[in-house]
Parts: C-alpha cells; structure tokens; sequence
C-alpha cells in the first residue's frame, strides 16, 4: 500500500450522520498539518481540477494526498485514520487476510448507507439556520418518491 505524503486532505459527506461521527472523531484526534477535512455537501465546496465527480465522492469515500495521489474506499479509511495518529485502529484495515472481507463489509455498508438517514445527526440544531434545516439533496430525492 503506497503511504501518502501528508498532509492528506479527506473529502466526506457531511450530511450523513454516521460519516460525520467518524469526521467529529477524526477531528478530535488529528493534527491539522497532518490531516485536512473537506466536507462535500459545504456550500463552500471548491473541487480540487482533478477530482472525480462529486457525487462519485459522495458514494466512496475519497482521500488525496499533497501530491496528488488519490485513495478510495478503505484506503481512504486507512490513511486517514493513520494520518490522524490512530494508526492501532487503522492497523487491522491493511491485514492482507482480512482485506477481501473488509472491502465486502465496506460495499455493504455503502449499500445501506443511504437507509440509515434516520440515524440523528451528531451537529442537530447546528445545521439549521433561520428556522429552515438543510438536508442533502439525496435525501431529499428519497422521501419524494
């Protein structure tokens, strides 16, 4: 697994209450100079030139390097969490026996990630302004029809 040179800049879903509980404890724990955090759905979101799609990033989680070099899925995951400076819970996401199982259970929570919209979100009231609370728009294509 090729290692990163930091900092690395990780793009997250900040609308997905399960990601942002990740996000809230990576940011505890990280030096920002090791680890950046971008959340997609900010309107403030600048796409770096050679970023894949939004709404690809959106799907799987993504992380890129200072040099460019882009990490998807559990690499992503990995890297992150080891740039963060807990690389003992990063450490089992690189056994090689363990991998092909991981990436499954990866796959199926990317499946059921979008159900799980019920889950509170950890920012609550925050994320409400003027009496109106923004939700991502996927979530909002999904109670439509």
């Amino acid at each position: 697994m090729h290692a990163p040179r930091l900092p690395l800049t990780l793009y997250h879903d900040g609308a997905c209450p399960l990601c942002a509980r990740e996000i809230a404890w990576l940011r505890r724990h990280a030096d920002p100079s090791r680890l950046h955090l971008v959340d997609l759905t900010a309107p403030a979101y600048q796409a770096p030139a050679d970023a894949p799609p939004r709404q690809a990033m959106l799907d799987l989680l993504h992380a890129r390097d200072a040099d460019g070099h882009w990490f998807r899925g559990l690499d992503a995951t990995y890297w992150s969490w080891h740039s963060a400076g807990l690389g003992r819970w990063a450490r089992p996401l690189a056994w090689r026996p363990l991998r092909p199982v991981l990436e499954l259970g990866y796959r199926l929570f990317l499946q059921l990630r979008p159900g799980l919209a019920w889950i509170p979100h950890p920012d609550g009231g925050r994320r409400c302004r003027d009496d109106v609370c923004t939700l991502d728009e996927r979530r909002n294509e999904q109670h439509k029809g």
